[in-house]
């Protein structure tokens, strides 16, 4: 990972590039905040130690511009300065930097101190890798299109209206709320492991099919069990492995694949299986057309006391208005309106969908 310098005093870039360079680090330089963020508008780097004190723009200044500009990705910013006190660390971290480091600098204290930003950084490729991991498991699927995108929206939209409304204390936080937004794209990774000839039916699955379909709850589950196995720590683990053994639970216990009852069923998965169902009905799948708002809204209702949390369903309810405005961003071209026949049948056939 290539660290910007930015200084407008040569000698102190020659200094903070020798040091870099001796741990190890790849080095690009700046003489001004101007020009240092026309380098991270390119893209080349992410992480940034830049000088207070320059003409033209100020370390301050570049920081505020950097937060203010959507990059593509996060840029992690070391404000490097005389200044000492309270007083300017929070300007600093006002402003949007990271870290603050006052001159004259040590350099094996600078050197932590952007390992820590790669590390900081590291999270977000993380988050890129659980998501491509996630659209490989979609790929054999090629009728699912934008599912992932939506799910992971809807999952957000629910689990922020319990917070706000008090669901919950204790478990629900922010962080969780972050996680869910994280690990929900996970939630059918086990279909990796079921045949095609079950996954692309293209037909209504018989009870033998249905069976093995039923599978890939257990198998991602294994998975990311054994994945958390080897990172016993990882929180983002834990809740995308209970994400994807209970997102098909029901809340009156008819579900799979343990039959769990009401709270029994992790947070997290009461969750997923509303915004699994709510995508299911809105979306074209091989053996339907996608449904109105109104129809799923209708349906996920009649759930409200047997297959989802009541609470769920009364923050869906709550933020309906942008759950259509989630589908109607993320649909696709092939979402059309299904017809009168195939309506009358999914309200007989309530959860019936694969």
């Amino acid at each position: 990972m290539r660290t910007l310098i930015v200084d407008d005093d040569e000698l102190t870039l020659d200094m903070l590039e020798h040091a870099l360079a001796w741990e190890g680090f790849e080095v690009e330089r700046a003489h001004n905040g101007r020009e240092a963020l026309e380098k991270i508008r390119e893209g080349s780097c992410r992480l940034v130690i830049s000088d207070w004190e320059m003409p033209g723009m100020t370390g301050e200044e570049l920081c505020r511009a950097i937060r203010g500009e959507d990059l593509g990705g996060y840029v992690y910013i070391i404000l490097l300065t005389h200044h000492d006190g309270t007083e300017y660390v929070v300007r600093g971290l006002s402003a949007g930097a990271d870290e603050f480091l006052t001159k004259p600098f040590k350099s094996a204290e600078l050197a932590v101190r952007v390992r820590t930003g790669e590390r900081i950084l590291s999270l977000e490729t993380r988050d890129v890798a659980i998501f491509a991991l996630a659209k490989l498991a979609e790929s054999r699927d090629p009728e699912t299109g934008m599912h992932l995108e939506r799910i992971r929206n809807y999952s957000h939209l629910l689990t922020q209206r319990l917070l706000e409304t008090g669901q919950a204390p204790g478990e629900l936080t922010p962080e969780y709320v972050r996680l869910i937004y994280l690990t929900s794209p996970l939630h059918d990774i086990g279909k990796v492991g079921i045949p095609d000839a079950v996954l692309l039916n293209p037909g209504r699955l018989n009870d033998r099919e249905f069976e093995i379909m039923k599978m890939h709850a257990l198998l991602g589950a294994e998975t990311l069990e054994a994945a958390l196995a080897k990172y016993p720590g990882a929180k983002y683990l834990v809740m995308a492995r209970d994400i994807a053994i209970s997102h098909h639970e029901r809340f009156d216990g008819t579900g799979y694949p343990r039959h769990l009852v009401g709270e029994q069923i992790p947070l997290c998965g009461r969750i997923v299986a509303l915004a699994d169902v709510y995508d299911a009905l809105t979306s074209r799948r091989i053996y339907k057309q996608a449904f109105s708002h109104d129809i799923a809204r209708l349906m996920i209702l009649r759930g409200s006391d047997g297959h989802f949390d009541p609470r769920v369903v009364q923050a869906f309810v709550d933020t309906e208005d942008q759950f259509m405005a989630t589908q109607e961003r993320l649909a696709e071209d092939t979402d059309a309106p299904a017809g009168e026949a195939e309506i009358t049948s999914c309200l007989q056939e309530h959860g019936s969908a694969k």
